[in-house]
């Protein structure tokens, strides 16, 4: 997780479980627009991943038009990056038409626009997953959520 200059624009909202370090994730500040400072790159390149094969990345956040943005162009550029996927309904900025041009303009380069549901479904790859009925129950949830305030 990366939080943009949390001292004056605050920190990760708490249902992530991140201030605590509940889920062992390491958090990142940064100045920098896009996440991959020299810190994020030095940890991704850390990970226990097969670098024979193309890391795919999930993105999502806020400022879509300018930290998001700015991420995925300086993803789209590394040799070691398969694809990056734009998780559309989990990006957002002040105002709407910042976001979808944000969005337009990164599906022009080269980047998946993609869902929350979509990402999920994908990630477990069937109902035999053994959390499947847990995350499956938790969409529809918020799926309801969604229709009563349309």
């Amino acid at each position: 997780v990366t939080e943009h200059y949390p001292k004056a624009l605050g920190n990760t909202v708490k249902e992530l479980g991140i201030e605590n370090n509940t889920n062992n994730t390491t958090v990142f500040s940064k100045k920098l627009f896009s996440m991959l400072t020299p810190e994020v790159i030095e940890a991704f390149n850390k990970l226990p991943i097969n670098r024979e094969n193309k890391t795919n990345v999930v993105l999502c956040g806020i400022e879509a038009h300018v930290c998001i943005l700015q991420t995925c162009l300086d993803l789209l550029q590394r040799e070691d990056i398969g694809s990056v996927h734009l998780v559309c309904d989990a990006i957002s900025s002040q105002r709407s038409y910042d976001r979808n041009t944000a969005i337009q303009r990164l599906t022009q380069a080269g980047v998946v626009p993609t869902t929350t549901e979509s990402v999920l479904f994908e990630l477990m790859e069937s109902a035999d997953y053994e959390h499947f009925k847990t995350i499956s129950s938790m969409i529809k949830n918020h799926n309801e959520e969604c229709l009563q305030k349309c």
